[in-house]
This record gives C-alpha cells, structure tokens and sequence, in this order.
C-alpha cells in the first residue's frame, strides 16, 4: 500500500455493540464480517475509553565486554487488552465477570444473586468487532481469554458503574499447531 492519508484510521464499536464472549471451544469466526455464532454473547456498551490492546515484551541485553550491547533476548510477551464494561446489570456481563455458575436467576422482575468468591476467571472465546475510517470492518478473535484483572467498581451519582477489565489472550485456541493469541481480520465493507 502506498502511503497516503487513505491508511490512517480511527476505530469505532459496531453499531449494538462490540464485545463479545462465548464458552471455550466455541465455533471460532474466519473472517471480519461473518454471523457469530449463536454461543457468542453481547456484552453491550462499553465505556468511551473504548477497546485497547496492550502488548507487553520483555527482553534482556546482553552486553559485551566494554558495554557494547551485543544480543537482544526475548523473555516473554504478552498480549493483553483493556476495556471497561458498562452494562453492569447485563447478566452476560456478570457472567463473564464473576463467572456463569456463580449467577442465578431468571429475570430482573424477580431478582438475580451474584456470588462474589475467590474462583478463578473461566477461560472463554472472545471477540471484538470495530469499525475503521472508511467503512473498514476489523475483527479481533481471542480463542482463548482470561480475565486477569478488574479494576475498582465505584458507584457514584455522576458515572456511569463499570467493570474495569485486564484481558490476557492465551495461545493454542486456533488448533493444534497454532500457537497465535489473537487474530485481527481486516476487509472493507
């Protein structure tokens, strides 16, 4: 591609929502604008902070003698992402919060019990569905995503309640032998 303003993007949630969850091993989308399947569940609005990934790599230098740095190793990387939901009384939303055996109910009428406990975050399927400046669907599929941490849940009269969400994506959920984290699918629409 030829480098022209026509390549610089901003990125916005799909109209209806963006954010996306369904259990592990779900039917995984292969492109940027197919039908989810039926398994993936909106999570509705997220706040205006929107959708972040957060790569974080970790590396060594090793220095020569007299300080010449010589070498670069990779420790580690990883490939998180950050967001805020809002829908805070989306049952979907405390599912993927504090875990879907730890909800009961059935409706808002009659009440729903949340259970706040020390289980450790269910690993689940994600996706994140963005549009790009000029009509340019981007989907992200995490295969495997696992809640790492949440942030502060502050109730006040002038904000809007949130979960606060730290997001690692795992690898080895596209098969056997791919090892990617996520995958981004880019088309216009």
């Amino acid at each position: 591609m030829a480098n022209t303003a026509t390549n610089v993007s901003a990125g916005k949630p799909k109209a209806g929502g963006a954010i996306y969850r369904a259990p592990l091993g779900s039917t995984l989308p292969t492109n940027a604008s197919g039908t989810l399947d039926a398994a993936f569940k909106c999570l509705g609005y997220v706040s205006e902070d929107g959708f972040k990934n957060v790569p974080n790599i970790s590396s060594t230098d090793i220095k020569a003698w007299g300080g010449d740095t010589v070498l670069n190793i990779q420790n580690s990387k990883d490939d998180n992402f950050q967001f805020k939901l809002i829908e805070v009384l989306n049952t979907d939303v405390l599912a993927a919060v504090y875990n879907t055996a730890n909800i009961s109910g059935t409706s808002m009428s009659t009440g729903y019990t949340v259970r706040v406990n020390s289980d450790e975050p269910a690993e689940a399927a994600w996706v994140v569905d963005t549009i790009m400046t000029g009509n340019v669907v981007k989907r992200f599929v995490i295969p495997r995503g696992k809640i790492t941490a949440l942030g502060e849940i502050v109730y006040k009269d002038n904000d809007a309640v949130g979960y606060d969400i730290t997001l690692a994506a795992l690898p080895g959920g596209f098969g056997a032998s791919d090892d990617d984290t996520h995958k981004e699918y880019i088309k216009k629409s």
